[in-house]
C-alpha cells in the first residue's frame, strides 16, 4: 500500500511500499562493481602495469580515455535530462544504457598482457562502458523524489552509496577470494586455485572482472525494473525531444538568476572531478609507488569499501540531521588532508621520515609507508560516499520538482563536463615530468577550488 504524505505547499502525494524503495537502492549494488573492480581497484591498475609499456604511460592512457568518455556524458547528460522530464519515463533510458555497460565490460576480457595491440579497442570498450553507467546513474538518480518524503531524501541517497559500497567489497572478495592468483603462487588471497581453471599466468583473474561485473549488472538491476514504479509516459519520443530542449534552454536561460543553483553546479563541476580522478587513479598510483598487484590493491580495496559502507550510511544520517552542504564541506575538508598526506608517503619516507621500503614478495601491507597509505585510503574511502550522497541530495533539496531529470542531468554535464580535465592534467603532467607523485598533485587546486564555490550555495 503506498504512503501518503504531505510536503509544505504541495499536495498530497503517494510514496510506493518499502519493497520498491530496496528494490531502487538495488541499482547502486548492481552498478557499483564496475568502478570497484574496472575503473580503481583492479582492471586499471592490471592496465597500467601489465598491458601499457609502463606504469606512467599506462596511467596518462587511461586518463585520456577517460577525459574522452567524460566530455561526451557532459555534452549528452542535460539533453537526455531534459527529453526523460518531457516523456515521463526513466527505466527504458536506464536499460538502454546499462546495455552499454554490459557489452563494454564484457569486453575488456581480451586484454592480455604486453599486447599493445589490443589497446585502443581496449580503451574503446572502457569509454562505451564509462558512458553507459554514467547515464544509467543520471535516470535512476531522477527517480528518488517519487520513493520517500523530502526529510528522508539524505537518508535514501545514504543508504543507497553505503549499499552500493558493499555490492564492491562482495565483489572483490569474489574476484581476491575465488578467481584471481598470483602469477608467482597461483594461489587467490584465500589460498585456493582459481575457478574455472583461469590462468594466472596471462592474468584471466584480472581480465574475468570485465565479464563479471557485466554479469552482476544483468542479475541485481532486475528488482528495480520489476517492483520500483516508473513515471507514466507523458508523449513520445519525437515530442519529448522538441519539448526537452525547449524546457532545458528555458533553464539554461533562467539558470543565472538562480545563484545558489548555479554556485552549486560550478562546484560540483570542481570537486566532482576532483574526486573521480581520485578514485580513478589511487590504485595505479599504488601500483605505481608500492608495486602492488592485484592481491594488494584488491585487499585494499576491500578495506577502503568498507570504510566508504561506514562513511555513507553515516553521511545519510548527518545529511537529514545537518543539512547535505556541511556533509559536502567536511568531506572536502578531509580530502584535502589526505591528499597531501599522500603526497608525503613514498615507499621510502612518511612525512619525510625515511622508513624501510616494501620487500618484495614480503607479508601484506608490512612496511610503514604502505600502512600510513592504507589509513589514508580509508580516510578518502570513508569521506567520498557521503560526499557524492550528499551531493544529489542537495540538488534535490534546491532543484524544480518537474524537471528534477533535466536538473540531474545539468548536475551529471557539470560532474562531467569537465571531467576530462581531472585526467587529463594527470595524464599530461604525469607524461611530462615521468612522475605519478607530480601528477596526483593537481587534485588539490580541485577540492579548494571546490570549497570556495561550496560557500555561497544557500541550502
Amino acid at each position: 500500500m503506498a504512503i501518503t504524505t504531505t510536503d509544505a505547499g504541495s499536495a498530497m502525494m503517494n510514496y510506493p511500499p518499502r519493497a520498491a524503495v530496496i528494490s531502487w537502492i538495488f541499482f547502486d549494488w548492481a552498478a557499483q562493481p564496475y568502478f570497484t573492480l574496472i575503473t580503481t581497484f583492479v582492471f586499471a591498475p592490471y592496465f597500467a602495469t601489465h598491458i601499457a609499456a609502463d606504469p606512467a604511460s599506462g596511467q596518462s592512457l587511461w586518463g585520456f580515455a577517460t577525459a574522452a568518455a567524460g566530455l561526451l556524458i557532459a555534452l549528452m547528460s542535460p539533453v537526455l535530462g531534459a527529453v526523460a522530464d518531457a516523456s515521463g519515463r526513466r527505466k527504458p533510458w536506464i536499460a538502454a544504457f546499462g546495455a552499454l555497460l554490459v557489452i563494454g565490460s564484457c569486453l575488456m576480457w581480451f586484454g592480455k598482457p604486453g599486447d599493445v595491440s589490443v589497446i585502443p579497442p581496449l580503451l574503446l570498450a572502457y569509454g562505451i562502458a564509462t558512458v553507459g553507467v554514467e547515464f544509467a546513474t543520471v535516470f535512476n538518480n531522477a527517480m528518488m523524489p517519487t520513493l520517500v518524503p523530502p526529510d528522508k531524501i539524505g537518508r535514501l541517497s545514504g543508504t543507497g552509496w553505503a549499499t552500493g559500497y558493499i555490492g564492491g567489497i562482495v565483489s572483490l572478495v569474489l574476484v581476491l577470494g575465488f578467481l584471481a592468483a598470483s602469477p608467482e603462487s597461483g594461489r587467490t588471497l584465500f589460498g585456493f586455485k582459481p575457478l574455472f581453471g583461469l590462468d594466472p599466468v596471462t592474468h584471466q583473474g584480472d581480465r574475468i572482472t570485465g565479464p563479471l561485473t557485466g554479469i552482476w549488472f544483468v542479475i541485481f538491476v532486475l528488482p528495480m525494473f520489476l517492483w520500483t514504479p516508473d513515471y507514466p509516459a507523458k508523449r513520445g519520443l519525437r515530442d519529448a525531444l522538441r519539448k526537452g530542449l525547449v524546457e532545458l534552454r528555458d533553464t539554461l536561460r533562467e539558470l543565472p538568476h538562480r545563484k545558489s543553483m548555479a554556485a552549486f553546479l560550478l562546484a560540483n563541476m570542481i570537486y566532482t572531478d576532483g574526486l573521480v580522478s581520485l578514485f580513478a587513479f589511487g590504485g595505479i598510483y599504488a601500483a605505481g609507488t608500492f608495486g602492488w598487484n592485484t592481491i594488494e590493491i584488491g585487499t585494499f580495496g576491500i578495506i577502503l569499501a568498507i570504510a566508504g559502507t561506514l562513511g555513507g550510511w553515516l553521511g545519510g544520517k548527518l545529511d537529514d540531521a545537518l543539512g547535505p552542504k556541511y556533509v559536502i564541506a567536511g568531506s572536502m575538508l578531509i580530502l584535502l588532508l589526505a591528499i597531501v598526506g599522500i603526497l608525503l608517503v613514498d615507499k621510502d619516507s612518511v612525512l619525510f621520515v625515511q622508513v624501510t621500503p616494501p620487500v618484495p614478495g614480503g607479508a601484506l601491507f608490512a612496511s610503514a609507508a604502505e600502512r600510513a597509505y592504507l589509513v589514508l585510503g580509508c580516510l578518502i574511502g570513508a569521506v567520498g560516499a557521503p560526499l557524492q550522497a550528499a551531493s544529489r541530495s542537495l540538488l534535490i533539496r534546491i532543484a524544480p520538482k518537474d524537471r528534477i531529470a533535466q536538473y540531474f542531468g545539468l548536475f551529471a554535464l557539470t560532474g562531467k563536463v569537465t571531467s576530462f580535465v581531472g585526467p587529463l592534467l594527470i595524464g599530461i603532467i604525469t607524461a611530462v615530468t615521468e612522475s605519478q607523485k607530480a601528477g596526483m598533485a593537481v587534485l588539490v587546486l580541485f577540492f579548494v577550488t571546490g570549497l570556495a564555490l561550496l560557500a555561497r550555495v544557500r541550502d
